[in-house]
């Protein structure tokens, strides 16, 4: 049993007992994550596809901590002007364990 769903504008393919890092949303002091963009769910070789979404499907997920992602730096040059910049970024994941798969059609 797998379910393909939709997180922080990325797509996951997940089953229970996963771990993954999504994108950090604006949540706080939250343990529990009720992921309801199901895209699509199968079972036993069989799968239902949503439009988007499958009604009445979505993933229990349990917050493990938060993340920080490794750090991408920008750097602009402008030669013969003594003009540099430099920027450093670090995106801020959550990471997450899949508890249960949820769909009842």
């Amino acid at each position: 049993m797998f379910a393909i769903i939709r997180a922080g504008g990325k797509q996951y393919k997940v089953k229970a007992g996963d771990e993954l890092e999504i994108e950090r949303t604006g949540l706080n002091n939250v343990k529990t994550l009720k992921l309801d963009k199901v895209l699509l769910y199968s079972k036993d070789g069989s799968a239902e596809v949503g439009a988007p979404y499958l009604k009445g499907a979505y993933c229990e997920a349990e917050l493990v901590k938060e993340v920080k992602g490794p750090k991408v730096v920008s750097f602009k040059y402008i030669r013969r002007e003594k003009s540099a910049t430099k920027i450093g970024h670090r995106q801020q994941y959550l990471k997450v364990k899949i508890k249960s798969i949820h769909y009842g059609p």
